[in-house]
């Protein structure tokens, strides 16, 4: 094996040659206490940068097992080393020369903890993935400054991030110990009877809409009325205190700007641990609650959306419902029988970004437009049967509409982002106020029918028929191929590295599309297969950028692809 002296003479020949040369660094070096991987390098200064990998044995790094010894811990630490990673990386960065030359960089992550294919942690080894922008003025190479790059900042970094005696044990243990306890709570919703828990003393506001920071200054500790209030003995931290969100409906009512919509989102996030300090650590969610929204203009294959939507003009069907262009009410249909056909067990649903014709129909509209004339069921004529018939909670933000009250089974008031129970006071309220609206909904939710993807290779191949390439521009879009796909309503991915990871599914799934296995039965046996082995089965090679998903934001994305093509066959009963 060659070894760091290797590299850096090889850096001190290469300089002033064509930046192409740069290849004959590519391989595997020996330092003084890791070995360094240079898997990919970059064709010039403006491409992408190069890919790289640092390898440290555990008898150099020294973390105790403790730290990783359940998944939950492995996770929390290689959050809190990829954190450390990035921090000293941004303090050695300096320009050195054109283009990306002196970036050292690894995955942009935000304030969640997530499985990502950045660090790994065993009992033998550390190992980061991460990028390299190699030094050129123009496209001449500056060695000099290469191996100075590599030979001199990249092992004080691997010295400052990678080693336990280098960082702050405390830290380290409270990381991986509120993880832990935030599994551990998520574990227990079920049993419980709950949708999710929001602890008392979180601080849910953030600091824009931009930036997922708290909002310290200004923001109330969060405290749970008393009738919705439950303790849990958590493994690591003791007793814990806060808001049961229970089965069933829930609404979330207020005035304008009282905290309805932070409190959703709070919730939608609670799918994921939090770093210490967030405010949120342990606001947990149960894992495949689904945000819903509307979507104008969303493409829709082979959804049977006749619960909500029936005998639409010209006769067309709706129980096999395709569309390029879905408005604001099929979409949010569609979207609801596709989370359910991912497995959901609760919708969040803001009345904010909801259809006003899909979630009410009122009793003066209905003495208007006669039912046989209007072919959209409202949802709140099915979300009691959601419940009944499925299982499916949904917990809705609702400021406009009190016809709610009567199908509401807890109601939650929230002023000044501190919440209330007044569930009795509404359910009074709707007693007095009766609407004597008519319910259209019928008795059942309907069955779900099955979808068979069928084979779509040639919409989104390349031209020149190679495997589709994979692009991600931020979070709200991915692109496959030629087809750009817009993720932009699926709130509850928070990090590009998801998005890329999801990308990297649909390759490995889309040649699997035969017409004779179900959606739902793909996407479950990769997602088995992911739970038992790791990110790097979606790839040819080692990739720093993956971040894991939810089965249930692989098939969003899927269902968004305007190439998706299904038949449907029957129903599950």
């Amino acid at each position: 094996m060659r070894t760091e002296d290797d590299l850096y003479n090889e850096l001190q020949r290469l300089n002033g040659k064509s930046y192409k040369a740069y290849k004959d660094i590519q391989g595997r070096y020996q330092f003084a206490d890791f070995t360094l991987l240079i898997d990919h390098v970059q064709g010039d200064p403006f491409a992408a940068p190069s890919r790289l990998r640092v390898q440290i044995s555990q008898a150099v790094a020294g973390f105790p097992k403790s730290l990783y010894a359940t998944p939950s811990r492995a996770i929390a630490l290689r959050d809190y080393l990829h954190r450390v990673f990035a921090k000293q990386a941004r303090m050695m960065q300096t320009t050195r020369g054109s283009g990306k030359s002196g970036l050292i960089g690894i995955a942009p992550i935000g304030q969640q903890i997530i499985e990502r294919s950045s660090v790994w942690v065993s009992a033998e080894q550390v190992e980061v993935r991460f990028v390299v922008g190699l030094p050129a003025q123009g496209r001449r190479i500056l060695g000099r400054q290469a191996a100075a790059l590599l030979c001199e900042d990249l092992p004080d970094i691997v010295d400052a991030a990678l080693r336990f005696e280098s960082l702050k044990p405390k830290a380290m243990q409270r990381q991986v110990e509120v993880a832990e306890d935030a599994d551990w709570l998520r574990q227990q919703l079920s049993e419980r009877g709950l949708v999710s828990f929001v602890p008392n003393g979180a601080i849910l506001p953030r600091q824009s809409g931009v930036n997922d920071a708290p909002l310290k200054d200004a923001a109330q500790p969060f405290q749970s009325p008393p009738e919705l209030e439950v303790s849990f003995d958590r493994p690591n931290q003791g007793t814990i205190s806060g808001m049961g969100i229970p089965e069933g409906i829930t609404l979330i009512v207020g005035g304008g700007y009282h905290g309805k919509s932070t409190l959703l989102r709070a919730i939608a996030l609670g799918i994921y641990n939090h770093i210490p300090g967030d405010g949120r650590e342990q606001v947990v969610t149960r894992p495949d609650a689904v945000k819903i929204r509307a979507e104008d203009g969303r493409s829709v294959a082979g959804v049977d959306i006749s619960p909500f939507i029936n005998h639409l003009p010209q006769g067309r069907s709706t129980t096999d419902f395709s569309t390029e262009n879905a408005s604001g009410s099929t979409s949010q249909a569609a979207s609801i029988v596709e989370a359910l056909e991912a497995g959901a067990s609760a919708l969040l649903v803001d009345e904010d970004t909801s259809a006003t014709n899909f979630m009410i129909r009122d009793r003066r509209m209905q003495a208007l437009i006669a039912k046989d004339h209007e072919p959209i069921t409202p949802f709140i004529d099915k979300i009691r049967q959601l419940y009944a018939d499925y299982g499916v909670s949904t917990v809705l933000v609702m400021g406009g509409s009190g016809d709610y009250f009567d199908v509401a089974d807890t109601v939650i008031a929230m002023t000044d982002y501190q919440p209330t129970a007044v569930t009795e006071q509404a359910k009074a309220i709707a007693a007095e106020y009766a609407t004597h609206r008519k319910a259209e909904g019928g008795e059942s939710f309907a069955p779900l029918a099955q979808r068979f993807p069928l084979p779509t290779q040639d919409s989104f191949q390349e031209r020149d028929r190679r495997p589709p390439k994979l692009k991600v521009r931020e979070v709200d879009e991915l692109v496959l191929g030629r087809e750009s796909v817009d993720l932009s309503a699926l709130e509850q991915l928070v990090e590009v590295s998801q998005v890329r990871a999801i990308g990297a599914a649909i390759t490995t799934l889309q040649p699997q599309f035969d017409g004779n296995h179900t959606l739902s039965d793909r996407i479950t046996a990769l997602q088995d297969k992911l739970d038992t082995t790791d990110l790097d089965i979606l790839t040819d090679y080692p990739q720093g950028d993956l971040a894991m998903f939810r089965r249930i934001d692989l098939a969003a994305a899927l269902n968004r692809m305007r190439s998706l093509q299904v038949k449907v066959k029957g129903d599950r009963g």
